[in-house]
């Protein structure tokens, strides 16, 4: 189902059983609510989760995802826009972001 093409998903989502503390696990499924091919900064995860000042411990949050496809933590950028960090370097983010774009464009 990750492979289709964006929007023709049929059948039961996939499950993740994931663990962190319960802020983590707010966080990571803040991260789930991003549409493919958009985007998200830091503060508006904050925001999302209900703490709008706590855009390091999103940060943190986010860097300790343990299944980072899955988990789409290669949609959270800068508020600036700029691509900000990767766990698994900003050659793979790059290249992630781009594999969804071409997939929501095609």
């Amino acid at each position: 189902q990750i492979f289709e093409p964006l929007g023709t998903r049929q059948g039961r989502p996939l499950g993740l059983l994931v663990r962190g503390t319960n802020f983590q696990v707010q966080v990571w499924n803040a991260l789930l609510r991003i549409p493919p091919g958009r985007f998200a900064a830091y503060e508006d995860i904050a925001h999302a989760v209900g703490s709008p000042r706590a855009m390091r411990a999103v940060g943190t949050a986010v860097g300790r995802n343990p299944v980072a496809f899955l988990i789409p933590c290669h949609r959270v950028i800068r508020a600036n826009g700029a691509i900000g960090g990767y766990r698994w370097g900003l050659p793979r983010k790059r290249a992630m972001i781009a594999w969804e774009a071409g997939r929501r464009a095609g």
